[in-house]
Formats: C-alpha cells, structure tokens, sequence
C-alpha cells in the first residue's frame, strides 16, 4: 500500500512524562532497525523513528488509528500505562514541528535535535520508510527548525544538555585546574568537551575508536589527551567530573569503577545508560542523570518564553501551510485519477464510433474535439466539489471519489469498481471492460 492514502499515527516517550528507567525501556536498538520492523507490518506503508537521550518516537502511515497503534507497540510494550502519548494525524504533524523547533526538548531552543531529526530521517530513507505523507510532514519539520533558529532568539544562552551538565556541576564544586573526562566523541561529547575546556585545566577524552577521541582533544581550549574506552577505570581515579555520553546500548561502567575515585560528580546523558544507579550510592560519587538536569534546563526556559511564544507562532503557521499542502495534494489525486477514468472511457468510446463509420480526418477531429468538452463540462462540478471537499476536510467525500476513480485505491481485483457494482455487464463500454479483471466481469454477469 504506498501512496498518499491512509493517515499518520505517531507515539512518543519522552522526558516530560517518562523517568528515565522508563525511556530506556522504551529505546529501540536502532532507528533503522525500528522503521524495518515497522514495515514488516502489512498494513504499514511509511514509517519514521527518532531516538535521542531524552525522547523515543515513532510514526508510521497506516490505514485507520487503530491498526497503526496496533504497529506501533513495538515503542509502548514495555512502558506503564500513562507513560506514552498516542499522536493522531494532525497531532503527529504538529509535535514533529514542535520538536524541531526546540519546542519539547529538556533545554529549550537546544541545536542538537534538528541534526537528530535530519539522521532519524536519512535512516528512515535508507530502508524505503519514507513515502509521500512522511516526507512532507518531516521535511517540513527540518523548515521550521531552521527558521525557529535563524529568526528568533529561540536557541540564545544554553543550547544543550551538555553545556546545562557542565552548569550544574559547576554550582557544586569548583572545576578550576580540575581534570574532567568526557566518555563517547560523538556530537553530546564534544558539546560537553567544549562546554568543559572552559572551566577545568584537562579534559581526557574516551572513546571507542581512539582517533576520534584524538580528534576531539586537540580540537578543545585545553590540555587534552586521549584514550581507549576499556582505560575509563584509571582515567576516573584521576577526574573530578565525569561526563558521558555514548551510543551504547549496555551500560560502560561498573559501579565499582568508582569504589576509589572519592569525591567524583558523574553526569550520565546518555540514552541508555551507561552508569548504573548503584553508583549514586558510593560514598563521595554523585551521579546526576536527565531527570537532575530539569533543574538547570527551568531557568532557561523561563529566559526563552518570549521567544518561545514567537516560535510557537511559526509553528502555529508553518502547521496550517502543510495542511493546505496535504489537501491540495490528495484532492489533485483525485481529480487526475477522475480525469484519467474518463478519457479511457472516452478513448474507447471514440475507437468504437471511428470502427464501425466511416469518418475523414476533419469529421475526426470535430467528434474528438466535442468528446473532449463533454469530458470537460461534466467534470467541472465535480472538479469543484473535490477541491471544496478537500479545503472543508470532508476526507469521506475525497476517499469515495478515490474508490470510484482510482483503479490502484482499495482491494486488488476481487471485488467490482464502484462505477460499475450496479451495471450489466452488457451496459459497460467495451474499452472499460478491458481495464476490469476478468474475474470480477464473471461476478456481474453471474449477478
């Protein structure tokens, strides 16, 4: 079923309503890997997957709400009730805009999530889960992150989960001269990297592959080094402030790493985690996750909530442009399948008259031109009432028009066109019959 039918139905859980023991039963191996399941669902045409530190979604195309919450439970299966937002089509639509816009991040305004919507969106591509309705509906999205960045104040101040870490271990020791260690080089590490240059004297940077994490210490303002994530234990003894942030989906430390380090502020962004809450409970180690960051991410928010309203209003206008953008869409459809249904019927209409008389090439082109203007004239009013149909959102008008005109719309060659469901099979123009399965004629003519 690939197409511009059928309608979006999307689920979310995310930081304002999930702990974070909750976000990780919810995670997903991959983005790619979710969007293939997701299409192994025969109903499923399109399907799109976003995962972040702080936020599980997915969205798939489906013929009704149901069936596509149904697909989806390969995102809420393991989460209490309450925990995730069901999205309907419009609902869908709207939150992806607002999650590129920063609207819904734990740091209001942050960067980092428009380039995770760009990835969630090539992985998507990648594995053919990208069709009409998603792809108008997420690269509308991008758009209005690029703007709600570009011409508003949205995204001043702090702009990650990173730089608010490094904020709020600041407030509870002093870093200078200190020797932090960021784990996983990925775009959060060197957010934190950077965002920790700035307050401590050495940053060590741990990754799993080594010239990554040498590229990302040369490139900080202070002394950096590099090592290999299985030398994390040595490296914690010597750090005051431990940042990480990888992609693994087991956690990189054992509680006990920390047994020596004393007095240690550990800030786990990573989603999963890669410290396990146990270590909170070693003496001088404070370990902070997502939820500790609400506290930092409040005051930047409550600086952000004029320019927060001012991109609630593109959101609000960018919405209603894809809207109009999907009903002149699906009415076009119609009305092309309406046009092309009837200049088959016409074309063999003409090939019947030109057979049986005999007509010069003058005769010919006056018979086709008055063909042409009924085709024309007839179809003008409904032409009209498609594209009304389409701008009042009455849906059920423009799918009956699809079941009677679309021969591509609806079950395949088991049941009979509605145009013709009360006709004699006698009564069907010969150049019509050649486009209804030969099965469905032997239905009529039994009927």
């Amino acid at each position: 079923m690939r197409g511009d039918s059928g309608v979006i139905v999307g689920v979310r859980v995310s930081h304002d309503r999930a702990t974070v023991d909750q976000l990780e039963r919810a995670a997903v191996d991959s983005q790619r890997h979710a969007v293939e399941s997701l299409l192994a669902t025969p109903a499923v045409s399109e399907a799109f997957a976003l995962q972040t530190c702080n936020r599980t979604e997915g969205y798939v195309v489906a013929p009704d709400h149901e069936t596509g919450l149904d697909a989806l439970e390969l995102f809420t299966r393991d989460v209490p009730d309450g925990v995730a937002v069901e999205m309907g089509h419009e609902e869908s639509l709207r939150h992806l805009l607002r999650v590129a816009a920063g609207l819904e991040s734990i740091v209001v305004g942050e960067d980092q999530i428009l380039g995770q919507l760009r990835d969630a969106y090539e992985d998507a591509r990648g594995v053919g889960g990208v069709g009409p309705l998603l792809e108008d509906g997420v690269t509308k999205a991008i758009h209005v992150g690029e703007r709600a960045r570009t011409e508003t104040a949205i995204n001043e101040g702090v702009v990650s989960l990173a730089s608010a870490a490094v904020r709020l271990v600041d407030r509870e020791c002093s870093l200078d001269g200190e020797t932090a260690l960021v784990v996983g080089a990925g775009e959060m590490g060197r957010l934190a990297a950077e965002a920790l240059a700035e307050r401590v004297g050495r940053v060590i940077v741990a990754n799993r592959t080594v010239p990554h994490a040498e590229h990302l210490a040369r490139r900080v303002d202070a002394d950096g080094s590099a090592i290999a994530l299985d030398a994390v234990g040595a490296a914690v003894e010597e750090a005051r402030v431990v940042v990480t942030a990888t992609g693994s989906n087991d956690h990189v430390f054992d509680a006990e790493t920390f047994a020596a380090s004393g007095e240690t502020y550990v800030v786990d962004i990573a989603q999963p985690r890669d410290v396990p809450a146990s270590a909170d409970d070693l003496a001088g180690v404070t370990v902070y996750d997502l939820d500790a960051l609400e506290s930092v991410t409040a005051e930047t928010r409550e600086q952000r909530r004029e320019a927060a309203e001012e991109v609630e209003r593109l959101v609000d206008e960018e919405f209603d442009h894809l809207l109009a953008q999907y009903k002149r869409k699906r009415a076009d459809r119609v009305i092309s399948a309406m046009y092309e249904s009837a200049e088959r019927v016409k074309a063999a209409e003409l090939n019947t008259a030109f057979s049986e008389a005999e007509f010069d090439d003058e005769q010919q082109a006056v018979v086709e031109s008055m063909a042409d203007a009924i085709v024309s004239q007839l179809l003008a009013a409904p032409t009209r009432s498609l594209r009304d149909a389409a701008e009042e959102d009455d849906w059920s008008t423009i799918q009956t028009a699809l079941e009677l005109f679309d021969p591509d719309f609806g079950p395949e060659g088991d049941e009979p066109p509605a145009f013709v469901e009360d006709m004699a099979v006698e009564d069907i123009p010969e150049g019509m019959r050649d486009e209804i399965p030969p099965a469905v004629l032997e239905q009529l003519a039994d009927d």
